[in-house]
């Protein structure tokens, strides 16, 4: 390693005399920029190597490393590599996104040196070249790696400037034939030739079997060469790059074997749908030739990634056959990357501390003159998740059960993957500390700065071979890591005891008792009433990375047509204690000196587990976990090379950040007997059947412009006031930090405290607000003299009614909580268990209350078993002198809803009279 760390400081020393030809600040052709990508890997040494003193010396006083407990030599293979099968499977981590001179983007940016060979050396450990012409090299051996150079045009560029070959004879490649490469006029002219190309149907010439075919056969062939079952692996794989109007849909493909692939890919110049490309595999997979795909960069699809109701790219409406084959075909997503993660937005997961982490958002290839803004709805992984349990509940199908990984999309055929070694993503474009610090904007829009490291994805495997490995994947028992090589496993189940991670063979007992990541949970054993899931959680530090700040668990769920997220710490280091309200645990100290750009390990934890039990665990509701854990704060590569170089650091980014690692989720289906507990939800349809037409452009006008008033979630019991303007603003009000609020409202409770107001209209029957520049919208309806409103993403329900003003601002069911646990005396560790539990009835009888399709009989029926549930459940949890209280509180309160049911069914009749006979009382 020592050579390696040399070449590095003599690299940034000498940088600045570096000189070569650049043109990236013209935009690229939009066939090379629908290819564009970004990552690199950093140099990641075993727990068991050793750097010399000199070398560890060098690297700290040029602020590359930070002080590591004890120093290391050259590399040596991964030790965990057993070619032995292991039954309780082991960690391998590779490479599933980078691309080498073969992709034409790459070529075309400088990678004109290096293949897919080069690749799998530098996986292996060996030195390769980059782009630039200086030497880079992996300090940590990767397990496995796929090149999945584009398969559109793939080798062209390369061919046509390689004198004699079949390509360079070609009329349609002679514009692509470059007198000097380093030529910056000739560079613009192959970059205009490309983007006539784009716009332009498929060349045929270059689209001949006798070039593809010949390609393809030749990355098989290396393929195959580098791949050494047990010690390293390869896989036959490629990117499939559609880019409908700037929009990333890319896909990488990935083949189980190399013996039984296709003469050529299936490339976007054949189709540039999914749909088409999963109906390809499903014919792959039925010639006996196992595929599967991996998509990415969903931050910068503007939207169309994960669609709910239309396939954007067909116009076909979303239902079973399409979630299906989503499903069957695509079974992870990329969740992090060099240009950007893909989890979740600040305003799709506001009560997230952690979700503003390498935001990355443009549309590739898009022209610095046109103002189009990428769409957070439908970008992002989370939500995905969310909407996909959503319409399982509601459609009965889930298009959106993927697992995670995450990737480098380095375009130099190596990739670093630390941020102390970050020498850009695309070759010439920013092979500099000068252009990388200067914010070089890639094809007019990529800011070079938002660049950062790649991950990897990490596979819970038997061996180390591919049909292991692809298995691994293709059963969604994965996991993305940002960099660092952090391992981390979560298993689900019901009968997990409190201790298993005690035990020598707790790996053992936790696939015995449940299922790991990437699953579905198995049924809630008979009986299990008051029941919920246990989840074992491990994770453990890459030794020369930082510490273990804390592991969190994810879950979402899902209520009539509503999703719901939070957060949840479930291990953490150091004495730290969690918010007593809101259970968050505190931050994690930062050592990170910013005059020096270097941290150190004294706070932090080299391993972290638990057995967490999810303490808001309703039976009816579908729902996913997921964890995610987190490194203490490092320095982030602008900082490090900022100080380095006597810079101010870039204002654009952070100064630092947590490294991190995702599992794939576990998922939860109730019951058909659970579902029964459900509360039933007021649907559009329902409204409609009894008559119940939505309101006019006119009548909402009346209703909202320069009005205030207070509405109601039903589902969750919130309620919160709302003024729109005549002027055409609006804003909520009355939203705490801890309020369960539905998906993609974005920040409320921030906005309504600062007093931000954002835009509304009125057009087509509808309340339009948008959320950043995602139009949701409300349909209103009037039932008697109460409103009702449906939220266009909420799949048809009629969740929101509008009420008369409160005389408490505050969550009615969070009021009647509070006098539970007042008036009973109930202790902290019975809070703990009960006032979920209270919580959720209490949601329960509110729904009840408000139900207009239950009878009264049918409404007290409903309510005498919502009674008995509730009884069963809590019963156990008091002392006996709490007993007859409870009993007595339970009783007045149900006589009290059955009263209420009561008149307003009096009323009803009476008003109805009143109506009949109005002509005998006058």
């Amino acid at each position: 390693m020592g050579s390696s760390v040399v070449a590095r400081q003599q690299l940034f020393l000498n940088e600045a005399n570096i000189v070569r030809s650049h043109v990236f600040v013209t935009p690229l052709a939009v066939i090379a920029l629908a290819l564009l990508g970004a990552c690199q890997q950093k140099e990641s040494a075993p727990a068991a190597q050793k750097m010399s003193a000199a070398d560890a010396g060098a690297k700290q006083a040029a602020g590359t490393v930070q002080p590591a407990a004890a120093p290391a030599p050259a590399p040596q293979p991964n030790l965990e590599r057993n070619p032995e099968r292991n039954p309780e499977r082991n960690a391998y981590f590779g490479e599933t996104h980078i691309h080498t001179s073969w992709s034409v983007d790459a070529w075309v940016m400088g990678n004109r040196i290096t293949g897919p060979g080069d690749a799998y050396k530098y996986a292996q450990g060996e030195t390769i070249k980059h782009p630039m012409g200086f030497d880079i090299k992996i300090d940590t051996p990767m397990d496995f790696m796929g090149v999945t150079d584009h398969s559109e045009y793939v080798g062209v560029t390369k061919q046509a400037n390689t004198p004699g070959s079949y390509v360079s004879t070609l009329p349609a490649a002679q514009p692509m034939i470059m007198q000097d490469p380093n030529n910056k006029e000739e560079q613009n002219r192959v970059f205009t030739y490309l983007l006539s190309l784009a716009s332009k149907p498929p060349v045929k010439a270059f689209m001949d079997p006798k070039i593809t075919a010949t390609v393809w056969k030749e990355n098989t062939k290396v393929a195959d060469e580098n791949n050494h079952p047990g010690k390293f692996t390869t896989f036959c794989s490629y990117e499939w790059t559609s880019m409908p109007g700037n929009r990333n849909l890319h896909r990488n493909v990935f083949f189980r074997a190399c013996d039984k692939v296709p003469d050529y890919p299936f490339s976007s110049l054949d189709s540039t749908r999914p749909t088409d490309l999963w109906n390809w595999m499903d014919a792959q997979r039925k010639s006996g030739n196992e595929v599967l795909a991996i998509s990415h960069n969903a931050n910068v699809s503007d939207g169309w990634m994960y669609p709910v109701d239309v396939d954007n790219t067909t116009g076909r409406p979303i239902d079973a056959a399409w979630a299906a084959a989503r499903d069957r075909n695509e079974r992870l997503v990329e969740i992090k990357q060099g240009k950007g993660q893909s989890e979740t937005h600040p305003l799709l997961s506001p009560n997230d501390e952690f979700a503003g982490y390498e935001l990355y958002e443009a549309l590739l290839g898009l022209p610095a003159d046109v103002g189009r803004i990428d769409r957070i709805t439908g970008s992002y992984g989370r939500q995905a998740l969310k909407d996909g349990i959503a319409m399982q509940d509601v459609r009965g199908y889930n298009p959106y059960k993927f697992g995670f990984g995450a990737a480098s999309d380095s375009h130099n055929t190596g990739s670093p993957y630390r941020q102390d070694n970050f020498y850009g993503l695309h070759a010439d474009a920013d092979g500099t500390v000068e252009r990388r610090l200067a914010g070089v904007l890639i094809g007019g829009t990529m800011d070079v700065r938002l660049e950062n490291p790649g991950g990897l994805t990490g596979v819970w495997a038997e061996e180390n071979t591919r049909a292991s490995l692809w298995d691994a994947m293709y059963r969604k028992e994965t996991f993305g890591v940002s960099g660092p090589h952090i391992k981390l496993r979560i298993f689900g189940g019901w009968g997990y005891g409190n201790d298993i991670l005690k035990a020598g063979d707790w790996v053992k007992q936790s696939y015995a008792g449940g299922v790991p990541m990437g699953a579905d949970l198995p049924p809630m054993p008979a009986g299990g009433k008051g029941t919920a899931p246990k989840f074992v959680v491990w994770a453990v530090k890459d030794p020369t990375s930082g510490n273990l700040d804390r592991i969190q668990v994810i879950k979402g769920w899902t209520q009539n047509g509503q999703s719901f997220e939070k957060v949840f710490d479930v291990a953490w280091s150091g004495d730290r204690k969690p918010d007593k309200w809101s259970g968050r645990v505190p931050a994690m100290r930062s050592t990170v000196d910013l005059e020096k750009a270097t941290y150190t390990n004294d706070v932090g934890s080299a391993e972290l587990k638990t057995v967490w039990t999810d303490p808001e665990f309703d039976a009816s509701q579908h729902a996913f976990y997921y964890a995610r854990v987190l490194e203490i704060p490092t320095p982030r590569w602008t900082l490090i090379q900022a100080v380095k170089s006597g810079l101010p650091p870039p204002d654009v980014v952070p100064l630092t950040g947590q490294e991190r690692a995702w599992s794939s989720p576990i998922w939860y289906a109730p019951s058909a007997d659970a579902r029964q507990n459900a509360p039933a939800g007021t649907t559009v349809t329902e409204l409609k059947k009894k008559g119940i037409n939505a309101l006019t452009d006119a009548q909402l006008k009346a209703l909202i412009v320069g009005k205030a008033f207070w509405m109601r979630n039903n589902v969750t019991g919130e309620q919160f006031s709302q003024n729109f303007t005549t002027e055409g603003q609006t804003i909520v009000f009355r939203v705490g930090a801890n309020a369960t609020m539905p998906s993609a409202f974005g920040n409320v409770e921030r906005d309504g405290y600062r007093g931000t107001t954002s835009a509304y209209r009125i057009e087509g029957g509808k309340l339009v607000i948008p959320v950043s520049q995602d139009p949701y919208s409300f349909t209103f309806y009037k039932v008697g003299d109460t409103y009702y409103a449906a939220r266009s993403n909420e799949f048809g329900y009629a969740n929101y009614e509008i009420i008369p003003a409160p005389q408490i601002a505050a969550n009615p069911l969070t009021a009647l909580s509070n006098q539970f646990s007042i008036e009973l005396g109930l202790t902290e560790e019975q809070k703990k268990q009960i006032v979920p539990i209270l919580q959720q009835e209490i949601k329960q009888l509110g729904v009840l209350k408000k139900d207009a399709t239950l009878s009264g009989v049918k409404k007290v029926e409903a309510l005498r078993k919502l009674g008995v549930s509730f009884d069963e459940k809590i019963s156990p949890l008091l002392k006996p002198e709490q007993q007859q209280k409870f009993q007595t509180m339970r009783e007045q309160m149900r006589r009290r809803i059955i009263a209420e049911a009561s008149e307003t069914a009096l009323q009803k009749v009476k008003s109805q009279a009143s109506a009949m006979f109005s002509d005998v009382h006058n």
